[in-house]
């Protein structure tokens, strides 16, 4: 078996590959994205763009969560720390993207609903990880 002078912790492995899983449900957006400008779906313009942004954010933040993990591994954090520079990117594309979604919902809708609150919960998420994960880059 290939050995590699990089492995992965534990910590960064699992999430890794639960991260890695939620790409299907990325691709099954992207069908829906698909049907909305198709004109199949009957949403506003305001729906439209929520819709794309939520999409948008939960591919680019799975990316970064995946660059993320691995950095992680580079800090040398642990405990506490070492979780929020691991689990916040990956928390965030979760809850940014489903704020989104969630705040866009109702038929007719041409602006975000209470549910907005989600989205701005995931950029605190967001802020957390990232700023967690570069000082500990910076300090390692």
């Amino acid at each position: 078996m290939f050995e590699s002078a990089f492995a992965l912790s534990d910590a960064s492995r699992l999430l890794a590959g639960i991260v890695l899983l939620t790409v299907v449900t990325i691709e099954f957006g992207g069908t829906f994205l698909v049907r909305i400008a198709s004109g199949k779906v009957p949403f506003t313009e305001f729906q439209k763009s929520f819709s794309r942004a939520g999409h948008a954010h939960a591919g680019v933040l799975v990316i970064l969560s995946l660059i993320g993990l691995v950095l992680a591994d580079a800090t040398g954090l642990d405990g506490f720390w070492g979780w929020t520079a691991r689990a916040a990117i990956p928390l965030a594309a979760i809850l940014m993207s489903g704020g989104f979604f969630a705040a866009m919902a109702g038929k007719g809708r041409t602006e975000p609903n209470r549910a907005i609150a989600v989205l701005y919960a995931g950029a605190a998420s967001l802020a957390a990880g990232t700023l967690t994960l570069g000082i500990g880059l910076l300090a390692a």
